[in-house]
């Protein structure tokens, strides 16, 4: 790399440097197309910075720093900074700002999703066994968990072999149900059972949460039996949950001491991405596991990625944390994240690295399973890989959202965003959007500005395909710059004549638009039917919304119709208020205004709903 700068950006670096403040903040680069590059934190912006340069006998990267900030720097033309109260709320900050805008050269992680946990609330005297993802204030509360995977066959299994309450309003009934005739309940509500003799059961149940071979083998045994009962889809059923109980632990010997709860963590970089692995001991057993991808592996520090990954995982609606987290390697800002949790929960953390001893086994045995996950993701030939490497992304796109929008004569206007997520589509990401715009170019970026404005809470994804052409791809462009977000965009179109799209003769070709320009591709391409695969999965969903809207529009017309409100009078309505959910908000005199007093009572009045 060039041992200096260039002028301009000499002088742009020298005067952001000089007027550094020796408090706490985050400090960001940009590139010259004022794109976001890096953003890092410091206890004393000034010396942090600094610490970059050499400043004699002109400025210029110090050479002692990682290859991957000096290529870092290579890109910079200027620096900005923000400026808090604690070292603590610029690591918070750092790590909000990264998830928010993704800087080039910082790594990604995904967010973790709140994973549920079994709990139980003694307060009562025949509680019941639940499932929660929110943390439940009372100190009767006990915790089993986190279950990223068959907390609820796990549960099931629980009411399905134990004799406990099994619904929630049994108690209520003050009468034994056919769950008492079926032997699968023991009728508390017709006192046939103690409080006393209840709580030895809850015992069992709870030991049988943490040591689940006596769960599968009672399974087992009753699939066995429905089988031969002939009753195959209950005995399907029971064996699926059997299945699922055995997946939520890992194969190992190791046991510590009966009260040990530990959560372990050991992150791996590979050849196309990284890992994290997580697993979860209550008690001496290790009774949950997860794991979850991430990007930028070119360009990996081990620093960042713990410190990303702790901070994401223990966040404050968290319903139980351990008092003691191990990880698999040591990082520079290891005890500066145990002081931020401590703080956060109100209770001493300790983050420690094992050495040697049962505690350094399982740091290893989750390196070992990182290990095999990255071994596995390297054996399959992904398209993601070749679609990366055809547009010159920044990354691979593993996650990838696909917007598109319907509408008919600009009536039920309607717009959808699916998402493709490591190789599946995670529909639970799926977003609809009400827009309001008349024209596409004007939905697509009412559309595109309201994901913008949640990348706060809803990170980016690695790529975004739009539904349109140059046209479009420039919008998003211009939007995503606005907003210092790093991510890349691609457009997919019909080919057109005479500004007309050859969709109606049958031999349409699409077109796909990137920065470097328009691709076009065999038909027989697997990477264009990758991009078409995410363009027709939202056309299906916006078309969806679009039908089911216009569906309940025709039904509130055809209401308003009834009461002697005609097209026009509507038109003239939904054109000043957006929607007939604007219509329904907005208040008599409004309407008034516009249609008159008398058809605004119409539409007011009590007995009709829009």
């Amino acid at each position: 790399m060039p041992e200096s700068f260039s002028l301009e950006t000499r002088n742009q670096l020298t005067l952001a440097i000089g007027k550094l403040p020796n408090s706490p903040g985050v400090y960001q680069y940009f590139d010259l197309q004022d794109r976001l590059l890096y953003i890092g934190k410091a206890k004393n912006l000034s010396k942090r910075v600094k610490s970059y340069f050499r400043f004699t006998p002109d400025l210029k990267p110090n050479p002692t720093l990682s290859p991957r900030i000096l290529k870092m720097l290579q890109e910079s033309h200027r620096l900005d900074y923000l400026v808090v109260n604690s070292e603590e709320d610029a690591l918070i900050l750092e790590n909000s700002l990264i998830k928010q805008l993704k800087p080039k050269y910082n790594i990604l992680l995904r967010d973790d999703k709140t994973y549920p946990y079994i709990y139980i609330d003694e307060k009562d005297s025949f509680p019941r066994f639940e499932l929660t993802r929110k943390v439940l204030k009372s100190k009767s509360i006990t915790y089993y968990g986190p279950f990223p995977s068959g907390g609820k066959a796990l549960l099931d299994s629980l009411y399905e072999l134990f004799p406990l309450v099994q619904k929630k309003n049994c108690l209520k009934g003050g009468k034994a149900c056919l769950f008492y005739q079926i032997k699968r309940c023991l009728a508390p509500c017709e006192n046939k059972i103690t409080a006393e003799a209840y709580a030895v059961i809850i015992a069992e149940v709870k030991e049988a949460i943490i040591k689940r071979k006596r769960l599968t083998i009672a399974l087992e045994k009753r699939m066995y039996w429905l089988a031969n009962k002939e009753r195959f889809e209950e005995a399907a059923k029971i064996r699926d949950m059997s299945e699922a109980i055995k997946s939520l632990t890992l194969n190992s010997s190791i046991d510590l001491a009966y009260d040990t709860d530990l959560d372990i963590f050991a992150i791996l970089n590979g050849d196309e991405r990284g890992v994290v692995v997580k697993l979860f001991m209550r008690q001496g057993k290790i009774i949950s596991s997860a794991f979850s991808y991430f990007r930028h592996t070119h360009i990996f520090d081990e620093n960042e990625a713990y410190k990303q990954a702790l901070l994401e995982y223990y966040n404050l609606d968290l319903p139980y944390i351990s008092k003691t987290i191990l990880v698999a390697h040591a990082f520079t800002e290891s005890q500066e994240i145990a002081a931020t949790l401590s703080k956060r929960f109100g209770k001493k953390i300790k983050l420690n690295m094992p050495l040697r001893g049962p505690k350094a086994k399982l740091t290893a045995l989750a390196l070992q399973n990182a290990q095999e996950l990255l071994k596995q993701q390297k054996s399959n030939n992904l398209i993601e890989q070749r679609i990366a490497d055809l547009f010159t992304l920044s990354s691979i796109p593993y996650r990838v959202e696909t917007f598109d929008n319907s509408h008919m004569m600009g009536v039920a206007t309607v717009g959808a965003m699916v998402v493709w997520d490591e190789e599946k589509w995670d529909k639970s990401s799926y977003r609809r959007y009400e827009l309001h715009q008349r024209d596409e170019y004007g939905q697509m970026k009412e559309m595109l500005q309201r994901r913008i404005s949640s990348f706060k809470t809803d990170p980016a994804p690695d790529l975004w395909i739009l539904d349109g052409g140059q046209a479009n791809l420039l919008l998003a462009q211009r939007l995503l710059n606005a907003s210092h977000a790093n991510l890349d965009v691609i457009a997919i179109s019909k080919e057109k004549h005479d500004a007309k799209a050859y969709r109606a003769k049958g031999s349409a070709k699409d077109l796909i638009h990137c920065t470097e320009g328009i691709i076009e591709f065999k038909p027989n391409d697997k990477r264009l039917h990758w991009i078409q695969g995410q363009r027709d999965e939202a056309h299906r969903f916006a078309i969806a919304y679009h039908q089911n809207k216009k569906r309940r529009e025709d039904t509130q017309i055809s209401l308003l119709s009834k009461k002697g409100i005609g097209k026009a009078t509507i038109k003239k309505l939904i054109d000043f208020f957006g929607s007939f959910e604007g219509i329904e908000k907005a208040n008599l005199d409004d309407i008034s205004n516009i249609i008159g007093s008398k058809l605004a009572n119409i539409i007011k009045d009590n007995d009709y709903n829009l």
